[in-house]
C-alpha cells in the first residue's frame, strides 16, 4: 500500500477511489482528482466519471486559479494544459511522471465528448 497523498492545490488528504479496477486519488477538501499516467484516458467514460468526480463544479472552478502546483506523486512541477478534445477545460500535468490533476467537475465534463468532438479529433490527426 502506498502512502496517502496530499492534494497539490489545497493540501488536504487524498483518499483512494477504485473504479473498474483502477485506483485514483480524490481530495477530501476541494475534491480534485489525481490520475496517474494513462488513467485519465482509460477512465474517461460517463458512468465512471460520475462515480469518481463527486465534487461541485463551482468549487472546482474556484480552484482553477491555482495552476502552479507540484506533483503529489513525484514532486516535480506540473504544467497547465488545455485538453486536446475540449480545449476549454484546462488542468495540470506532471512534467515527470505525466500524472494529471483535475479540479472538481472537470473530469465529468471531459467524459461528455460529443460525436462531433470525437470526429474533429480523428480528422485533425489524419491531417498531420
Amino acid at each position: 500500500m502506498t502512502a496517502a497523498l496530499a492534494c497539490p492545490k489545497c493540501r488536504s488528504a487524498m483518499e483512494s477511489v477504485v473504479v473498474d479496477g483502477v485506483e485514483v486519488d480524490r481530495c477530501t477538501g476541494c475534491e480534485g482528482i489525481w490520475f496517474d499516467a494513462g488513467e485519465l484516458d482509460w477512465l474517461a467514460q460517463d458512468e465512471v466519471a460520475e462515480a469518481i468526480d463527486v465534487g461541485e463544479a463551482e468549487r472546482g472552478q474556484s480552484m482553477n486559479a491555482v495552476t502552479e502546483i507540484d506533483c503529489p506523486r513525484c514532486g516535480k512541477p506540473t504544467r497547465h494544459v488545455a485538453d486536446r478534445h475540449k480545449p476549454g477545460i484546462r488542468y495540470e500535468v506532471c512534467i515527470g511522471c505525466e500524472g494529471a490533476f483535475l479540479d472538481a467537475g472537470e473530469f465529468t465534463e471531459l467524459s461528455k465528448l460529443s460525436l462531433l468532438e470525437i470526429l474533429r479529433g480523428v480528422l485533425s490527426r489524419r491531417r498531420r
